[in-house]
């Protein structure tokens, strides 16, 4: 049942990963959005997901207050209490999901199970202009990577993605291999900017229709870096910038050939970027110039909105709410 209201008030909780966020939405303007990161992980090289899950433990609380604290907004206010049904790390799920349920048995409103990368898609509904339906979007996330027919803000169809490693996932094993901290894709992005993407050609996976694949590419560099430093043990420091840049170059070529197929095929003249990698600055360039040179409206959410954000959440949310789609207490989260 669709519900009526001149007036409709969200909390949302994103917790899928090693973020505890929350959001305050209403009418579809975001209130408030807040974001915790957990600067443990850094220490390990990657997410431990037993400690995420702590961490959200001791964030979350905080969180919710301080988004409902900035957009002025009393917990008797809202209408409902949206979260992070999956996919992404149970633990991580599983602090979010039963705080967002027994706020809302408390409050007697509905809870909301979002979609972690229907959510991703919805950040283009969050600021002007806002692509109009249908529309392709290229989801790339760090485990993620899909393109998706979006026919309308719930009904979506991914015609195309990963057989095994995600893009994010590719950039992340990049740092690793150079030897950068975690998180490494946005350092990768930082060190390419100096860099000559054409200084070590990396091969591009030929895939059959929109799949992708991006463990060849991984594997690639692992064998011709051990080979360069065979030769020369200083070879990643003096060659970082070129490095990073020729990797770099092959994952957003390989992203961008696929999708602007799919978009031809397809005859859809408006695109869009979501997800954590479409923060990647090369990658909003050259999608931005692929527009231009066919003749296609080009949608890229702000930077605040690719990454893990509660935003992307609340406004999903606000949809599935004003189409009577709600989540019953019992439902359980679902992992990548």
């Amino acid at each position: 049942m669709t519900q009526k209201q001149d007036t409709v008030t969200l909390l949302a909780i994103e917790s899928s990963c090693d973020d505890t966020a929350a959001a305050v939405i209403r009418n579809c303007k975001i209130l408030a959005n807040v974001v915790s990161s957990q600067e443990i992980h850094g220490t390990y090289g990657g997410v431990i997901p037993e400690l995420a899950g702590r961490a959200h433990q001791q964030h979350i609380l905080p969180v919710v207050q301080k988004a409902l604290e900035t957009a002025g907004v009393s917990s008797s206010e809202l209408n409902a209490i949206a979260y992070t049904q999956g996919p992404g790390l149970m633990g991580s799920l599983l602090v979010g999901g039963h705080f967002a349920k027994g706020m809302s048995l408390a409050l007697g409103v509905p809870s909301i199970g979002v979609h972690h990368l229907q959510a991703h898609v919805a950040a283009h509904y969050l600021s002007e202009p806002r692509p109009a339906f249908p529309f392709l979007c290229l989801l790339v996330s760090g485990g993620h990577t899909q393109i998706i027919l979006v026919k309308d803000f719930l009904d979506m169809e991914i015609i195309g993605s990963t057989i095994d490693d995600a893009a994010g996932e590719a950039f992340d094993k990049t740092a690793k291999m150079l030897g950068l901290p975690y998180p490494g894709g946005p350092l990768v992005d930082r060190y390419a900017e100096d860099g000559n993407p054409l200084a070590f050609p990396f091969p591009v996976a030929r895939i059959e229709g929109y799949d992708y694949s991006f463990s060849g590419l991984k594997t690639s560099l692992l064998y011709f870096l051990q080979k360069q430093q065979k030769a020369d043990a200083g070879f990643i420091e003096k060659h970082l910038n070129d490095i990073c840049a020729s990797m770099r170059h092959t994952i957003i070529k390989t992203l961008l050939q696929k999708f602007e197929q799919a978009v031809s095929d397809l005859g859809i003249t408006n695109i869009g970027i979501a997800g954590g990698v479409s923060a990647n600055r090369l990658l909003r360039r050259e999608f931005e110039l692929l527009g231009k040179k066919r003749g296609w409206k080009t949608f890229i959410p702000p930077f605040e909105y690719c990454t893990d954000n509660a935003g992307m959440i609340a406004i999903a949310a606000h949809y599935r709410y004003t189409a009577g789609e709600f989540t019953p207490l019992d439902a359980l989260p679902f992992a990548r």
